[in-house]
């Protein structure tokens, strides 16, 4: 499936195992089609555990979680967003050297939830002791999901790249798009000129990745558009949930604006250059570049 030395211990274990039931896959026609379907369907919901056990918690907590209980409800949530970040690492489901892109997702993100808390973009319920300021410290577990899937799908996808730019000019067009959610109270909001600088830096740039058997091919902005609309999508159940309000939400729960899809769009760009400090962007070798599959154009 994927190289198996980028595995954990555990999914090298997971690997062998699905390989062996894979075995007598055929290799061409519809079922061959729907056995990759399903390997990435599989691989997709592996990369997400991190989030999805986080949101499943808060789903929980909303339905479930007594008003009464002497432990605030903020405050059981941090205590199982910590649990579920020590089994990940104990059981050996995420590395070390994965952790330390995780707990920078959980600073830069905490950083950046204080500021928007202070300045009133979003609200969090006012129980609970384990917090700075008005956030719970659940919060930076949320941008701690992003980081987890981002640096999983890295290695379950065996993600190859070309043409992808400098990481130089990445990390200043990330630097800018950080600033930007703090500066643009203040000054102008910059973000179409920073999406249009994304759409001409990562233009050209294809993304080569492995299900199964085959590797296929893709635009990488068309994966940064997927990803951010499946974290506009989780954001939805979150605010559902209570995790957090926007303004807009506080008499009454309506879906996320469609318009936050830019934000997260842009949230990505750091997240890739992030994750890149981890895993620097490789180029596909010729061979495996001449088997690619366009899954687009």
């Amino acid at each position: 499936m994927s190289d198996r030395r980028s595995f954990t211990s555990v999914e090298a274990r997971l690997d062998a195992l699905a390989n062996r039931l894979l075995a007598q896959a055929p290799a061409t026609g519809a079922r061959a089609r729907m056995v990759e379907f399903a390997v990435f369907v599989l691989k997709q919901a592996w990369a997400c555990v991190f989030g999805a056990a986080f949101l499943a918690v808060v789903l929980a907590a909303k339905l479930w979680y007594p008003d009464d209980a002497p432990l605030a409800r903020n405050d059981a949530l941090t205590i199982a967003a910590v649990a579920i970040q020590v089994v990940m690492v104990v059981g050996r489901l995420e590395t070390l050297r994965e952790l330390r892109v995780i707990v920078t997702f959980h600073i830069v993100g905490t950083v950046m939830e204080l500021f928007k808390t202070d300045v009133g973009s979003w609200m969090y319920a006012a129980d609970g002791v384990l917090r700075l300021g008005g956030v719970p410290l659940y919060s930076g577990f949320m941008y701690a999901a992003v980081g987890s899937y981002m640096v999983r799908v890295y290695r379950l996808f065996d993600l190859r790249f070309t043409r992808y730019p400098r990481q130089w000019l990445t990390a200043v067009i990330a630097g800018l798009i950080y600033l930007n959610f703090f500066s643009h109270h203040w000054i102008v909001d910059l973000r179409w000129v920073l999406i249009v600088a994304v759409l001409v830096l990562w233009g050209r740039t294809v993304m080569h990745f492995r299900f199964f058997r085959g590797r296929f091919r893709m635009p990488i902005l068309l994966a940064f558009v997927g990803v951010a609309v499946f974290i506009w999508l989780a954001e939805n159940i979150a605010t559902y949930a209570g995790a957090w309000l926007y303004p807009s939400q506080v008499g009454g729960w309506h879906p996320v604006d469609a318009s936050k899809l830019t934000s997260w769009f842009l949230l990505m760009i750091v997240s890739v250059v992030l994750v890149t400090w981890v895993y620097p962007p490789r180029e596909p070798d010729a061979r495996a570049q001449d088997e690619d599959r366009a899954l687009v154009g």
